[in-house]
């Protein structure tokens, strides 16, 4: 990690129980929270700053709204004492929250996003932190999407969905980037 600036934060997006749920339909990279897990033990390891955010969901039948055991973070990525947990019930982890000033507070300038979804609160958070002025990576093999229906009511598979919102911001809002890029 020699490489990241020590003023790089890991922001984790909404890695909560609830996306265990059928609900959601078909998911690509089941090894997501594994890897989400190596990067959190390597910035804890390193002293450098943690931030979970989780999703509110406003619907009540949605298993990450706060009365369901789903809106819990995995065990996998649960926060520490003195690692903040920012709560959002939109897409972006910074509409309405304190993430914002708590990272310019903290010095930081540079984030790597992991979490969950890839084409929507990941997406969101990650063209909202670049266009505040962060330096962003997006680890894709720490990021994961679900199948989803297009307008034309196709159906596009967990994978297309992930590739093609990846794709949406590399280079414009993020690098792309994969675990083992960072921990190098």
């Amino acid at each position: 990690m020699a490489h990241i600036p020590e003023t790089t934060a890991l922001l984790i997006i909404d890695v909560q129980d609830g996306f265990d749920d059928p609900y959601w339909g078909a998911r690509n990279n089941p090894d997501a929270e594994d890897n989400i897990a190596r990067l959190l033990a390597a910035w804890r390891a390193a002293g450098r700053l943690v931030f979970h955010v989780r999703h509110d969901s406003r619907t009540p039948r949605s298993p990450l709204h706060p009365s369901s055991p789903g809106n819990a973070i995995k065990a996998i990525a649960a926060p520490r004492a003195g690692e903040p947990v920012i709560a959002k019930d939109v897409n972006s982890a910074f509409i309405g929250t304190g993430l914002e000033p708590l990272l310019r507070a903290a010095g930081v300038t540079d984030l790597v996003i992991v979490g969950l979804t890839t084409p929507h609160c990941v997406s969101t958070s990650t063209r909202m932190a670049a266009n505040l002025g962060f330096g962003v990576r997006v680890v894709a093999d720490a990021t994961a999407a679900f199948e989803a229906r297009g307008p034309d009511g196709k159906p596009v598979d967990a994978h297309a969905m992930h590739y093609f919102a990846l794709a949406g911001l590399n280079e414009e809002f993020a690098a792309i980037v994969t675990t083992d890029d960072v921990l190098a």
